[in-house]
């Protein structure tokens, strides 16, 4: 009885090649399903190949996938309002390099707080104080005049005295109070023509573009390396499934031997041996007998024997084969004058 051969092991080159090419067709798919053109009222995206690229991979092969260029197109509306943009933003852009020349000349001259904050408050008291103590010197005079106090004399002396000390206790009130506005007018000064140039500098700034997302693949890939297992697996047990069969009917073919006896058994006229070829393996043809019949060598039972076939023989002289109760035949050697 001839031994099933296991199935071959998958091959593990071709199992990953042929996966390396379902995984690109499935990626190739994803994509040109997601890269769908799009019309919306602010403008279009279309989707368009431009060629394709090759890449090798980990399987050593080849691949081709192709590339597209997305292309994005402004409504007449939109697009106007981008050009006035663009060109506002060219406008100031020209007017910061114009006016940044300032900056040079204002960082190079350094701001005395102290003298900037002092020029500060002398203005202030020109402008507000200087004119009422004058007129209040000169109504002071004439009241003086209309007492009868003269020039110089002590209660007139007295009068002016108190009269210098009283502007006196202003002016140095202005000065301390009016310190924190002059330094923070001054700075003002000072910055604001530096925050303007800034402000036209970063209102010229160039926006970046807008792309659109890469469409990502979502096509379930093909699982070929599990189908070829799978397939090996079940072929697997299926092989162990024969020769589990094949065991247990050796089992039983040496458990009938061991009742047949190694020389045969008794059974009708002559002397029977088991010549099934179902019992036999390793056939080998060896000659000829009287008869005409092939004569083979072959394992039967654990041992190497010779003998006929009885299915062969039964073809030729019936009379010389019976069937045993097992159902394998037998063959009566003595009338075929080989025993």
């Amino acid at each position: 009885m001839d031994t099933p051969s296991p199935p071959p092991a998958p091959d593990p080159v071709a199992t990953a090649k042929a996966q390396g090419d379902m995984n690109a067709n499935t990626a190739i798919t994803s994509q040109l399903l997601n890269q769908t053109d799009q019309v919306t009222p602010y403008g279009t995206l279309k989707y368009d190949q431009t060629g394709s690229s090759t890449f090798t991979g980990a399987d050593g092969k080849t691949y081709t996938v192709p590339k597209f260029q997305a292309t994005q197109t402004l409504s007449p509306t939109e697009q106007a309002l981008f050009d006035l943009a663009n060109k506002t933003k060219t406008n100031l852009g020209q007017i910061g390099v114009d006016q940044s020349a300032k900056i040079g000349s204002l960082l190079g001259t350094n701001v005395n707080l102290d003298t900037a904050a002092e020029d500060k408050i002398n203005k202030l008291a020109s402008a507000r104080l200087d004119p009422r103590f004058a007129r209040d010197e000169d109504a002071l005079r004439t009241r003086l005049t209309n007492q009868g106090i003269q020039p110089g004399s002590q209660a007139w002396n007295a009068e002016m005295t108190n009269f210098q000390q009283g502007r006196n206790d202003a002016y140095n009130q202005l000065a301390l109070t009016g310190r924190s506005q002059g330094v923070s007018e001054a700075l003002a000064e000072r910055n604001q023509p530096i925050n303007e140039i800034s402000a036209l500098l970063s209102g010229s700034q160039v926006s970046q573009p807008n792309f659109a997302a890469t469409p990502q693949t979502n096509v379930a890939g093909v699982d070929y390396t599990g189908l070829v297992n799978n397939n090996y697996n079940a072929a697997n047990q299926q092989y162990n499934a024969q020769v589990g069969q094949q065991n247990a009917m050796m089992g039983g073919m040496f458990g009938l031997a061991g009742t047949l006896g190694s020389a045969g058994m008794k059974y009708g006229p002559g002397l029977m041996a088991m010549s099934d070829r179902r019992l036999k393996s390793d056939i080998v043809r060896i000659g000829t007998t009287p008869h005409g019949l092939p004569f083979y060598e072959y394992s039967i039972f654990g041992r190497r024997e010779q003998g006929v076939m009885a299915d062969e023989v039964e073809a030729v002289m019936p009379e010389a084969v019976a069937v045993h109760p097992s159902g394998f035949r037998m063959v009566d050697y003595r009338m075929l004058g080989l025993r």
